[in-house]
């Protein structure tokens, strides 16, 4: 039975959920919500594959490497957000053989979340993470599997825009579509990834700020899809809390409420938007 609403870019897998894991994802699948956890780097992704096998249906993975993890570095929680913890990345050298065990299993819908994140402009770190991004770009058209995007410019550089330099990459090597996680961009480069065929996916950011009204507003209702990113950015009326994939609905919601489209309609788009794009 399918449900009304899924959550296609949680972190459950993360250690936020250690003390009541089971619990949120009960409270989700109990909400008529389904899950994807996705992974950012070999351990999580590996927690990410562990908890689809724990559950008959309704919960799956995306596995890769996030570009901030491909160096060894610090990031504190202004470049987190408030709800994030800061944390010292080790450094992971992408290994597609390790990648390519965690995708056998069918539940494992996705690769990702990669991409390009210019909030540290080291051209070093820069040069790492399109290596890394090409490689997993290379291993989803290998397994024929959607990309999960993580994109995000500086927002004191103006010079580099990480989803046009993020786009060129994927028109020169990817085979394969998907979405571009929690989009943060203009609409102009909502138009290029549109164009391009890739979707767009909000988070509860957008029920609290009206920055992506416009873009929302002009998004083919086909090509948007919901997420939480929890435990991060809790939407309004939980802000403040740790988020959890039941809050999906909130941005659904807004959606709604944005495109002036009754609710279960988007809803119901939404839900199919994520099971084609990611063939659940």
């Amino acid at each position: 039975m399918l449900p009304k609403y899924i959550d296609i870019h949680s972190h459950v897998n993360f250690k936020a959920f250690d003390a009541d894991r089971d619990e949120v994802i009960r409270r989700a699948l109990e909400s008529d919500t389904w899950v994807i956890n996705v992974g950012t780097q070999i351990d999580t992704s590996r927690k990410a594959v562990e908890m689809i096998n724990q559950y008959p249906d309704g919960i799956y993975a995306i596995v890769g490497l996030h570009p901030i993890h491909t160096g060894a570095s610090y990031h504190d929680e202004k470049e987190l957000g408030a709800e994030g913890k800061a944390f010292t990345s080790r450094g992971e050298i992408f290994d597609k053989d390790a990648y390519r065990e965690l995708l056998k299993n069918p539940k494992v819908v996705g690769i990702g979340e990669c991409g390009l994140d210019y909030y540290r402009m080291d051209s070093d770190s820069i040069e790492k993470q399109k290596k890394m991004f090409i490689e997993q770009i290379e291993l989803a058209n290998e397994f024929d599997k959607p990309l999960m995007l993580h994109i995000r410019n500086n927002p004191k550089d103006k010079t580099k825009n990480a989803y046009m330099d993020s786009l060129e990459i994927l028109k020169t090597h990817s085979r394969v579509k998907g979405s571009a996680h929690f989009f943060a961009g203009t609409w102009e480069d909502a138009k290029s990834f549109l164009d391009f065929g890739f979707a767009l996916s909000f988070t509860g950011v957008i029920t609290f700020t009206h920055d992506y009204d416009k873009i929302i507003e002009n998004t083919p209702l086909g090509m948007i899809m919901s997420e939480t990113d929890s435990p991060y950015v809790a939407p309004t009326p939980f802000r403040g809390k740790r988020n959890e994939p039941v809050y999906v609905r909130e941005v659904v919601k807004k959606i709604a409420q944005i495109k002036n489209l009754p609710e279960e309609e988007v809803a119901q788009a939404l839900l199919a938007n994520a099971r084609r794009t990611f063939a659940i």
